[in-house]
């Protein structure tokens, strides 16, 4: 063909042969086989980076920071770290008196306490009002030897009362550790699994930890059954009795 290489007049032939087939325009320099496996492209052994939710927030600078209750008060309600505020109605800080010998502590907030925005409210309230009465202490006395301050761990409740995640307690049990310390209670009262089994960090349910006492935040802490579980099961205040009677013999103690 006119004399020239023979590897130039097939190039020749075979760009006649795309344009009869209607080939007009070039889209890469070199040829690519279609037909090739393509070749799969090493990746770094590194781990994925964490999702946003699952990242937690070491809060325990910001809890430290706070020197009194209403700055912990104001820190945790401005705190935009927790998934769990975006869903609740209220926060859930405290009740009852803050310079109480006995601090009474939940777990998460159930559907009364988000609506009141107070810890143990509707009748789990009562029936936590009705216990203490029974050694002599109430929410709503003016004198320290007898009042009581409540809280809870999560100050959110968790969407459709959902048990809270790891991270959930993770972040918000800094600031209740600096709760009790600001509080300066005699004894800490743990009602419910929820609540003795994140600040015991202990996984014992409370049927077995119930009873027998523990520490929280440098305070002596009695873990109890929460007023709902007494309610659910009235054979449980027996055990609940007894629990009482232990923290009214410790305050005595103490003095």
């Amino acid at each position: 063909m006119n004399g020239l290489d023979p590897a130039r007049e097939a190039d020749i032939a075979t760009l006649r042969w795309l344009v009869e087939l209607g080939v007009d325009e070039a889209i890469g320099e070199e040829p690519v086989n279609r037909f090739e496996e393509p070749k799969l492209q090493s990746q770094p052994l590194t781990a994925p980076p964490k999702p946003k939710e699952d990242v937690v927030i070491d809060t325990a600078p910001i809890a430290a920071a706070c020197d009194t209750l209403d700055a912990l008060r104001e820190a945790v309600e401005q705190f935009e770290g927790c998934e769990l505020k975006k869903g609740a109605r209220n926060l859930v800080f405290s009740g009852g008196k803050p310079w109480s010998r006995v601090m009474v502590i939940g777990g998460s907030p159930d559907r009364d306490e988000d609506r009141a925005g107070a810890p143990f409210v509707g009748r789990a309230g009562e029936m936590l009002d009705r216990m203490f009465a029974a050694i002599g202490l109430s929410r709503e006395a003016e004198n320290p030897e007898q009042a009581l301050y409540l809280t809870s761990l999560l100050p959110w409740r968790p969407p459709q009362g959902r048990q809270p995640s790891a991270r959930d307690i993770d972040m918000m049990l800094p600031f209740l550790a600096r709760h009790v310390e600001l509080a300066e209670p005699k004894i800490v009262v743990l009602m419910g699994d929820l609540a003795a089994g994140s600040a015991l960090k202990t996984q014992t349910r409370i049927t077995r930890l119930r009873g027998t006492w523990g520490e929280f935040g440098g305070r002596p802490a009695m873990p109890m059954f929460h007023p709902e579980a007494l309610l659910r099961d009235g054979s449980r205040k027996r055990a609940a009795w007894s629990d009482l009677l232990e923290i009214y013999h410790r305050l005595e103690a103490i003095g």
